[in-house]
């Protein structure tokens, strides 16, 4: 029982001794056990011998060990056994008093606990100070049968730690929330500090563009050309400077002049 027990804790089992009763005949004799003895009685209680009396064969264990895990009596008792382990199928923490501890604050998460955390507190100060001073006691004879003090107090001192351990655990859902709380505002602020900084970049931006746009405008009124007359003094009549682009026809007729 200790291998197995041992074997179920390996973090690579082997596969569980009893596999092997799983054969097709045994699984036979199983289905015309529960045939004969109906869909509402208890296996374990008949007497297989007899009910399998005209078969052979009959395994010296009980043919209901065969069959498979009852899940109403998994939900019934809200835990199941893997590998030695034992899995809640809702996942919570378990309390001390459900590990078998002796817990020393009340279970109800909606009470105040501080009280009775302080008094744990100061018991395990008073309980270190009384360790200290059994440590300087003579140690007992040989023939004593009283247990040693020490012993006493520091089982004391890993029960008030067990339930201290035990209370700060049960705060870890509340850390999360508060830590993830604390994230998500620093994350707000930091979008709000890059948003502002975005915003007074492009009302600079802004401003750079409306100084551009005034500049652009007063050169421009600056910079306009005046139309002036040319060979008055001549008796040539003014005549207004026009900029033609010249056609193709000017273009080859040029290109035959300097050929």
């Amino acid at each position: 029982m200790d291998d197995e027990e041992t074997e179920l804790r390996n973090p690579f089992p082997s596969p569980p001794s009893h596999y092997t009763r799983y054969t097709s005949h045994n699984l036979k004799l199983l289905a015309l056990l529960r045939e004969r003895a109906g869909p509402d009685a208890d296996l374990y209680a008949l007497n297989q011998y007899e009910v399998l009396s005209d078969q052979t064969d009959v395994p010296d264990w009980p043919l209901a060990q065969l069959e498979k895990p009852r899940v109403d009596w998994i939900l019934e008792e809200g835990h199941y056994t893997v590998f030695g382990d034992t899995w809640f199928i809702k996942e919570k923490i378990p309390s001390l008093a459900e590990l078998g501890g002796h817990q020393l604050y009340p279970a109800d998460p909606n009470v105040d606990r501080r009280p009775a955390l302080r008094s744990i507190l100061r018991s395990l100060l008073v309980t270190y100070s009384r360790l200290l001073d059994a440590l300087l006691l003579p140690p007992p004879t040989a023939s004593s049968q009283i247990e040693a003090e020490w012993k006493r107090h520091l089982e004391w001192i890993n029960i008030l730690a067990q339930n201290i351990m035990a209370a700060a655990n049960d705060l870890r859902p509340v850390q999360a929330r508060a830590n993830l709380e604390l994230m998500m505002r620093r994350q707000l602020e930091v979008r709000r500090e890059e948003t502002k900084a975005i915003h007074s970049k492009c009302d600079a931006l802004e401003a750079q563009l409306a100084d551009l746009r005034l500049a652009s405008q007063g050169a421009a009124s600056h910079s306009k050309p005046v139309v002036s007359g040319i060979g008055s003094s001549f008796g040539q009549p003014m005549q207004s400077m026009q900029a033609t682009d010249p056609s193709m026809d000017d273009v080859l007729a040029w290109a035959e002049e300097v050929a």
